[in-house]
């Protein structure tokens, strides 16, 4: 193997940031715009599919009830381009935490609505349920936006991280949930990144 594994994954995030630009088509979402969510337990029934191991839903109560989809295993730059779908992000299980991708126009719209303290709920296919808590909300601008190398301001600190020790910060250490999507600002769709992640509760 000619590339180390961090090297590997480092390629595999900056070609996945780079996929998060894209402006798919809407579709219908669930989440807080409509003000309607379904119960909990009427959203947990309906995305079970019988597989232990398969994350299937997120909910987040008055903000977000969406079904999880996975990449496909040759495609891990995958995002679902369906309004009212997260992804799972494959790299983030690989360090044993759970990555949730969005685009900014479609589902990730949601992810911004999120705060500390909110509960999050992970819906597994045989109905498992995981109980997390919002602890934090990183924000980054893109330094050079349509650049896949990139560095990136922290909007929260004083400091300036390339997109590996980004990644490092969001996805590397003790187990969490991370929603990711990009940040719209003065007119550019990719002009920053939100991680918002979650702690088990």
């Amino acid at each position: 193997m000619t590339m180390t594994r961090t090297a590997l994954y480092l390629n595999s995030l900056v070609l996945l940031f780079t996929s998060l630009f894209l402006n798919p088509r809407p579709t219908q979402a669930i989440g807080s715009s409509q003000n309607i969510l379904p119960s909990f337990s009427d959203f947990s029934r309906s995305v079970q599919n019988g597989k232990a191991n398969e994350l299937r839903g997120v909910y987040v109560p008055n903000v977000l009830a969406l079904p999880i989809v996975q990449q496909p295993a040759d495609n891990p730059y995958y995002v679902s381009s369906h309004k009212g779908e997260a992804t799972q992000f494959s790299i983030a299980s690989q360090y044993g935490n759970i990555g949730l991708l969005a685009h900014n126009n479609l589902s990730g719209i949601f992810f911004s609505q999120l705060t500390v303290g909110q509960e999050v709920s992970l819906v597994y296919g045989d109905g498992k349920v995981e109980h997390f808590v919002v602890a934090h909300v990183l924000r980054f601008q893109a330094l050079q936006p349509e650049s896949v190398s990139s560095s990136f301001r922290n909007l929260d600190r004083n400091e300036v991280l390339s997109s590996g020790d980004m990644f490092n910060r969001a996805y590397v250490g003790e187990r969490r949930v991370v929603f990711q999507t990009c940040i719209k600002a003065e007119g550019n769709a990719s002009w920053g990144r939100l991680f918002v992640s979650a702690v088990p509760n």
